[in-house]
């Protein structure tokens, strides 16, 4: 049976592409929303784990001296690397890297940020762990990740859906999730957004198996008239769109 990170390399070295162009990714305001609660300064060193494609470090990058940038997957570097010399931006580096062993020494970074990958890490308090032991004393960490809120009927779907449309996800964290992991692994939490996107059947849908597409049709035909108002799942221009919960936060390292 593939682990994990297996799973990640296969599904996002296919999906690679996509991630340099995706507007859920791309999206200036939640871009613009973390830089500013990173609050970056020049002589800061950064390091964006997971980086995928690479937006995150670029956008931190003008702010900071240098930027180290770190992920999983060989072909989603490669998509950022593009994108970083299609900018013309010389303060990011991309390397290979696992966030449950991180390849940089203790205490280096001022900043770690991560955006839109916790969900997919299989011991994410081991990769906190690393987050803190690599960040400088009072070091900030600023993580931006697909959420729940704090009901079990949603939390439980949500994960459930999210687990058809991609294999490698491991879990979506309530709030009080968040807030006890980061407390529990000494971080004190500076900022906590919540927001909510609502966004077409399709996200979930969308280069999924043809058998994953049939269960996640089968469990959305399955819900209740209450269990679809919990999800907000209804119409809009004849196709389905439901909420998909996000968590954004800032956590300094004590």
């Amino acid at each position: 049976m593939k682990n994990k990170e297996e799973e990640i390399r296969r599904i996002f070295g296919a999906r690679a592409a996509f991630y340099a162009t995706s507007a859920s990714h791309t999206d200036p305001v939640v871009l613009s929303r973390l830089v500013a609660l990173a609050a970056p300064e020049p002589h800061w060193t950064a390091l964006d784990i997971a980086t995928g494609t690479g937006h995150t470090a670029l956008a931190i990058a003008e702010h900071v001296r240098a930027v180290a940038a770190a992920d999983l997957t060989f072909e989603m570097l490669m998509q950022a690397e593009r994108l970083r010399a299609s900018r013309g931006i010389s303060n990011v580096s991309f390397q290979l890297a696992d966030v449950h062993a991180l390849p940089f020494r203790t205490e280096t970074f001022d900043l770690v940020t991560c955006r839109r990958s916790a969900h997919h890490f299989s011991m994410i308090g081991h990769a906190l762990s690393e987050m803190r032991r690599v960040l400088a004393y009072g070091g900030r960490v600023v993580i931006d990740d697909r959420s729940i809120p704090e009901d079990d009927f949603v939390d439980a779907t949500m994960n459930r859906l999210d687990t058809y449309h991609d294999s490698s996800h491991v879990r979506e964290y309530r709030p009080s999730e968040w807030r006890a992991l980061l407390e529990g692994h000494g971080f004190t939490v500076e900022a906590l957004d919540l927001y909510v996107r609502h966004r077409p059947l399709t996200a979930l849908t969308q280069d999924a198996s043809p058998e994953s597409v049939a269960a996640i049709h089968s469990l959305v035909a399955s819900l209740t008239k209450a269990e679809r108002e919990a999800l907000d799942l209804r119409d809009v221009n004849g196709e389905p769109h439901s909420n998909h919960w996000f968590i954004m936060f800032a956590a300094r390292k004590q």
